[in-house]
């Protein structure tokens, strides 16, 4: 069926693939002549002074959170619209003729996952805003 894009398509990745790992190369020859350079001017007293471990205590990220309460909507809504696309199968509300059938199937998903996405991103912001206010008290 797309026959004809195999040829090009493999002849391309073929040639990013080779180019990726030139590129590789040559970024790591420039990356050590920097470091070379700048190592020959620094003075190591200087370098001691500025080295230190970050605070990790009070930085939580919150994108699996966010990640989670989206894929959650996400997954939620899908079932949702599968629940409103049978009951309207078995209520044979299909029949109208101004609606087809798969219009109302991708309405009725897209609808309830982006509805549903949407109200999971909602509860993690207020789930983040209630952590980060606990921190802040504490």
């Amino acid at each position: 069926m797309m026959d004809f894009i195999s040829i090009p398509l493999t002849c391309a990745i073929v040639f990013a693939a080779i180019y990726g790992v030139f590129e590789l190369f040559v970024r790591r020859r420039e990356r050590l002549a920097i470091i070379e350079k700048l190592g020959e001017k620094m003075d190591p007293g200087a370098i001691q002074l500025k080295f230190r471990l970050p605070n990790f205590t009070n930085n939580f990220s919150f994108s699996a959170l966010k990640a989670g309460a989206l894929l959650a909507g996400v997954g939620l809504g899908l079932l949702v619209g599968f629940f409103i696309n049978l009951g309207m199968l078995q209520s044979n509300m299909y029949v109208n003729e101004h609606w087809f059938r798969n219009d109302m199937i991708a309405v009725a998903y897209g609808a309830s996952v982006l509805l549903f996405g949407g109200i999971g991103l909602i509860i993690a912001f207020i789930l983040e805003m209630k952590i980060s206010k606990k921190q802040n008290q504490e």
